[in-house]
């Protein structure tokens, strides 16, 4: 019997236009927040990281994504906001989810762009206390979501080689 209400409920469903649906989805489904943020390199293997004012130990610059934003331009975005800084995007970025905070972060890997000054980066946004490179044998305390990021991206680094 249950079966057969739920094959029901979904061909109600698939009759119902594309606006309908989507509805349908938001309103029952969780919903999660979106970031974009970078593992940011410079050519001597340095990290840029970010403290925020409201956190004690140190991340990676990004932020949340505005509504219809592609990820990588969140991310460029945020890093002109919070440093200062135009990146390249590097490669194909990994995924990290957070059921328990729902949050799912895009991480990317980039670099400074090509005439950007990248020792120059400081803070340019009011959230953001302190910014500076670090090389990667010398990384302070980090927030546990910058960890996850470093770590998402080396899984891809050793798969794609």
């Amino acid at each position: 019997m249950r079966d057969r209400l739920h094959v029901g409920a979904l061909r109600v469903f698939a009759r119902l236009p594309t606006f309908m649906r989507r509805r349908v989805v938001r309103t029952v489904a969780p919903s999660f927040t979106v970031g974009a943020i970078s593992v940011v390199e410079r050519p001597d293997d340095s990290i840029l990281l970010v403290r925020q004012v409201y956190r004690r130990h140190w991340g990676v610059p990004g932020g949340l994504l505005s509504r219809g934003e592609e990820p990588a331009d969140a991310l460029r975005r945020e890093l002109l906001e919070e440093v200062g800084l135009a990146v390249d995007v590097v490669g194909e970025p990994a995924v990290v989810v957070d059921p328990e905070a729902r949050r799912v972060d895009i991480v990317f890997r980039s670099r400074p762009a090509a005439g950007a000054d990248a020792e120059a980066v400081k803070p340019c946004s009011p959230e953001i206390a302190e910014a500076r490179w670090f090389p990667r044998a010398e990384l302070p305390e980090l927030q546990i979501e910058a960890t996850q990021a470093i770590v998402a991206l080396s899984r891809i680094a050793v798969g794609s080689s």
